[in-house]
């Protein structure tokens, strides 16, 4: 259910920002679902809690606090590392490398960017495994963000500082609408994410935002083919 887009709309674009999980690669992919499950699993044993419990507990820090490591760390006091280098442990072979989104991203005009709420390893792994690494000048994480995730307004704000990007000439690829909030209130241009044929794979129900429908100027299940056309047509 890709809304194609219309060039005309990202003529003026000279920087292309994209979330990672579940947004370069698919929802189908399942590879988000490695970590979720070790989130899960790193709750239980720091709380000594039987499985339920602990993802009961995971998925009320993730929406209290935007992610499940902001929730531990204000509410327990966790070593930031230890958790990021414990829950991306996974294994990264799930993941098929994407050489037509690769072409895509490397034919888009102006600088790309990978702007994370995980982290630079993980970024690193996952995007070399898909092969598109090498398309993208640099990766905002979540230790660049001072450990302050997305949907904070002040991340974003310290990301578009650090590489003086100025919001009309943005554009933002997200698979969670409330974290284009922030993007469209400065102006970029918003293109939210979806699973194929919006049918979830892993992910709750809740994390879908349909009170942040005006902050979505485009909708795709199928980012190589909305970049293509982009490329194409321009």
């Amino acid at each position: 259910m890709t809304t194609l887009p219309d060039p005309a709309r990202f003529a003026h674009v000279t920087d292309w920002v994209f979330d990672l999980d579940n947004t370069l690669y698919p929802h189908h992919s399942n590879l988000f679902s490695q970590i979720d499950v070790k989130m899960t699993a790193y709750v239980g044993e720091l709380l000594a809690l039987p499985r339920e419990e602990a993802r009961k507990l995971q998925k009320e820090l993730y929406r209290e606090y935007g992610t499940t490591l902001n929730g531990l760390m204000t509410r327990h006091g966790i070593d930031p590392d230890d958790f990021l280098e414990k829950v991306h442990d996974i294994d990264y072979s799930w993941l098929v490398p994407d050489p037509v989104l690769g072409t895509a991203i490397r034919q888009l005009p102006g600088r790309k960017f990978i702007f994370t709420n995980g982290d630079r390893r993980h970024a690193e792994r996952t995007a070399r495994q898909l092969g598109i690494l090498e398309h993208f000048d640099d990766i905002f994480d979540i230790v660049a963000a001072g450990l302050n995730p997305k949907p904070a307004r002040q991340t974003y704000e310290k990301f578009a500082e650090l590489h003086a990007v100025t919001g009309h000439n943005a554009v933002m690829f997200e698979d969670l609408a409330r974290n284009l909030s922030v993007p469209k209130s400065l102006g970029m241009t918003t293109v939210l994410v979806v699973p194929r044929n919006f049918e979830p794979t892993f992910s709750e129900i809740w994390e879908r935002d349909p009170a942040n429908e005006d902050d979505v100027d485009f909708v795709t299940d199928d980012l190589a083919t909305f970049l293509t056309t982009i490329v194409v047509r321009n």
